[in-house]
């Protein structure tokens, strides 16, 4: 972690933080990521769920920078099974020259490692066409045998606040007691069909959105494989 990087390997860490969109323009590496926030957005870009960016506050104090990147140690890189050690972030802290490149170069190393864990455990195009669609479908079969239970048993009222979706309200059918009790009846299962078919919609959307950062995660790591095989060929060329 404190060892020191060649110029090919700093061109290279560059290139791969300038890939990454940062809240903050990035001038000088060692004050841009002096306090720990920038830090915290390259592991977010990467594990969104990993990082909340509310618990790092910009900061020119060595003690807030201190704090952040204690938050950093404890709550994400722990994660990632990294740490950075308590004097290297003073060092950091205080914008020492040097000392910020081996460590986003090792903390790299380890965002590589959990993806392709995640690579290796998730995008499996096998885990999507089996357990994926057999989770997706016994949801849906769930939601309808719920549907049935409620037509069969004659339920006629539903909170109010399940009449409103999006935004706007539902049918209420089941408010026009005056009407015929056939036709009310086929309203009512035209209803709860119209319902299911929503909340099969609506499963349908967050499976889309899974797999639509799912995707881009193996674009991330198909990218980066490719970097590095040019790396590999670069060198190959130059012996």
């Amino acid at each position: 972690m404190d060892r020191e990087l060649n110029e090919e390997e700093l061109q290279d860490l560059y290139a791969w933080i300038d890939k990454i969109p940062l809240s903050r323009p990035k001038r000088n590496i060692t004050r841009d990521f002096s306090d720990g926030v920038m830090a915290a957005e390259v592991v977010r870009y990467f594990f969104p769920k990993l990082v909340d960016l509310h618990n790092y506050i910009p900061a020119n104090s060595t003690q807030q920078k201190l704090s952040n990147w204690s938050v950093l140690n404890r709550k994400v890189f722990s994660k990632l099974n990294f740490h950075v050690p308590g004097e290297t972030v003073r060092r950091i802290v205080l914008s020492t020259s040097g000392v910020i490149e081996p460590i986003l170069c090792s903390l790299r190393e380890r965002i590589d490692k959990k993806l392709e864990h995640t690579t290796e455990n998730i995008l499996d195009l096998d885990y999507y066409d089996t357990r994926e669609q057999e989770k997706l479908h016994a949801e849906v079969r769930q939601t309808e045998a719920k549907r049935a239970v409620q037509l069969a048993g004659g339920e006629t009222k539903k909170d109010d606040k399940s009449r409103v979706k999006n935004g706007r309200p539902q049918p209420a059918v089941l408010c026009y007691s005056d009407m015929d009790p056939a036709f009310r009846l086929i309203l009512q299962e035209k209803e709860q069909a119209v319902m299911a078919l929503q909340e099969t919609v609506e499963l349908l959307q967050m499976k889309v959105s899974r797999l639509e950062h799912l995707v881009h995660l193996k674009d991330m790591r198909i990218d980066d494989l490719t970097r590095h095989l040019e790396t590999y060929k670069a060198k190959g060329n130059t012996r």
